[in-house]
């Protein structure tokens, strides 16, 4: 049941890892026909001791052909190890000879060779067991084909997996960089407006008491007056960095809407959004543009959601995607638990948990 669990709730970018490496695995089945080939050859009057020996080194090396594609997926160093023992496994069986397996120790080798020794080593394996072959007995075309197709598929299809790795790997890095690029340029738009906004502030206040300094000596009146006028800035400088602030926290709601359908779509979630938004208060449009930027943040985390949809009526929003399935854990503190906190405050209420039919739907509701 764990591993079902884990299985649903996993993110696409784990999901598109799995599906990588158990499709690299399917190279193993080239091993597996060494098997039925052993029957075949025991059928025909192979001594038993060899074929259990072949078996046995057969099964070792399906075994260990598990580990090296894994490493490279998680950029691990070769193991030299495993393919040294693979590599002397290839060689006994080679005796028989159990050709299946060359290519799929090429493929295992792949991952941390360089493309021209690949190419060397297949050519070389294609020539030196088909020369064994034919020196034993005769001349066999059908081998050298076979043992060509097989080749080419091992490492083709290595190679292919892995340049699929490394595309799923930046496009992933790549939206994790672009959502920290967002944050740092919001960041520092804010603070452009800050200083923009508090360096000429402060220059009049400092030129301001500057000359209340000055006409101190003359008159304590004027003086006055001057540090009336600095007290004046002060108060003027406060509302206006409140203003600023105030506008850096409030978040246009059509555009978040607009926002979150793009990122759902490009991640392959159907999303369908019905908002009726203009008679919303500033405060109550800001408000649910947060719950909705939270609610989708965890619709593409948290859930395997083929289709997501959006309603706002009245001043109640009703997030809804089918997702996710079995219990779900507590809600973060810096999540959704604090977003209740936020509406709760407005005098409104939030609730997520699983609905209907396998539905998992985020309910706000604040005053319009």
């Amino acid at each position: 049941m764990r591993v079902i669990s884990r299985v649903r709730n996993a993110t696409k970018y784990d999901k598109a890892r799995w599906l990588i490496i158990w499709s690299s695995d399917l190279l193993l089945l080239l091993s597996a026909v060494g098997f039925f080939d052993l029957y075949v050859r025991w059928q025909m009057g192979l001594p038993w001791p060899a074929v259990v020996t072949a078996a046995v080194l057969l099964l070792v090396f399906t075994v260990l052909s598990t580990r090296p594609f894994r490493i490279a997926v998680r950029g691990g160093k070769r193991p030299t190890a495993i393919l040294a023992v693979t590599g002397v496994i290839v060689l006994l069986l080679s005796v028989l000879p159990i050709v299946w397996v060359i290519p799929a120790w090429l493929g295992l080798i792949t991952a941390f060779a360089r493309r021209t020794t690949i190419i060397a080593l297949s050519v070389g394996s294609i020539v030196v067991i088909n020369l064994y072959v034919t020196l034993a007995d005769s001349f066999v075309p059908e081998l050298v084909l076979i043992q060509a197709v097989m080749t080419a598929i091992a490492v083709g299809a290595v190679w292919a997996n892995l340049r699929l790795w490394h595309l799923t790997k930046e496009a992933h890095e790549g939206q994790e960089a672009l959502s920290r690029l967002a944050v740092s340029e919001e960041r520092l738009r804010f603070a452009r407006d800050l200083n923009d906004l508090l360096g000429q502030s402060l220059t009049d206040i400092a030129a301001g008491t500057a000359r209340a300094e000055r006409t101190l000596r003359s008159g304590r009146e004027a003086a006055a007056a001057e540090m009336f006028e600095v007290r004046d800035l002060a108060r003027q400088s406060l509302r206006e960095v409140r203003n600023v602030v105030q506008n850096y926290r409030a978040i246009d709601l059509d555009e978040v809407l607009a926002s979150v359908r793009a990122v759902l779509e490009a991640a392959d979630v159907r999303c369908t959004v019905r908002a009726e938004t203009a008679s919303l208060s500033p405060e109550t449009r800001t408000l649910l543009a947060t719950v909705v930027r939270e609610g989708a943040t965890n619709v593409l985390k948290h859930s395997e959601a083929e289709r997501c949809t959006i309603t706002i009526q009245d001043g109640v929003l009703e997030m809804s995607n089918d997702g996710v399935h079995g219990p779900v854990g507590p809600h973060a503190p810096n999540g959704l638990a604090g977003l209740a906190q936020r509406v709760r405050a407005a005098g409104g209420t939030l609730e997520a948990e699983p609905a209907r039919e396998g539905r998992y739907l985020l309910r706000a509701a604040v005053p319009a």
